[in-house]
């Protein structure tokens, strides 16, 4: 069972998120904040919320896009799930399972609220939509925080520390980017850079929750659980 839920569902939430998010981006109708004649979908000039919506920016009906991407984001529910388990893996450091409860609680919530992103769409429930979007981040930095401490204390490659490390730094840049950066509504080139930086660091998020996977998995050979 906790490899199931520490290693398996873990590990399939960044492949299973790219394959939704890719479906979503081809059959993307097309048109951003600022062009709703825009063709299709654009790396930098849209948001990933943008799949999610019933309408696309165009004003054309959005609901294949709308249906992979938003599945895509209740899946990350299924990997809060799965770090309400990982604590036990660290269960013989005293020290290490507190922090790991602490950091997992963190990472559940952040993950449910990524989740509630899939379920309001930014056309139907844009303050909801917004709401959610941005504390789940923010609910990342303390969970990365806690879990590099874990990681750090626990006989697992450092790589895997490193890995968490920057999944940290970025998060947190990324959050202060959101404090200080200029609104998207405000023109295409503050879009353009906002677009961007959401993709770079959902792109490091992948990567770090990927890895963590293979952590816990080492972690799980000096365990005596399943």
């Amino acid at each position: 069972m906790y490899k199931f839920w520490t290693v398996k569902i873990i590990r399939s939430i960044p492949l299973i998120f790219i394959f939704g998010v890719v479906i979503a981006m081809v059959f993307y109708p097309g048109g951003n904040i600022h062009n709703p004649e825009q063709i299709g979908y654009s790396f930098t000039k849209n948001f990933l919320s943008d799949l999610g919506g019933i309408k696309a920016r165009s004003g054309d009906t959005n609901i294949i896009s709308f249906l992979f991407f938003n599945a895509s984001m209740l899946v990350f529910a299924l990997g809060g799930v799965g770090f309400l388990f990982v604590p036990r893996l660290f269960k013989t450091d005293k020290v290490n399972y507190i922090l790991a409860l602490i950091g997992s609680a963190f990472f559940f919530f952040g993950a449910f609220f990524f989740a509630g992103v899939g379920l309001t769409p930014h056309d139907l429930y844009l303050e909801e939509h917004i709401f959610f979007a941005l504390n789940g981040f923010r609910l990342l930095v303390p969970a990365a925080i806690f879990y590099f401490i874990v990681l750090l204390r626990s006989p697992v490659k450092n790589s895997y520390s490193l890995l968490t490390f920057i999944f940290l730094i970025s998060t947190f840049s990324y959050v202060v980017f959101q404090l200080i950066g200029e609104s998207p509504l405000l023109s295409p080139e503050a879009m353009s850079r906002q677009a961007t930086m959401q993709k770079l660091i959902t792109l490091v998020h992948l990567i770090s929750i990927f890895s963590l996977s293979y952590a816990f998995s080492s972690q799980l050979k000096n365990m005596d659980i399943n």
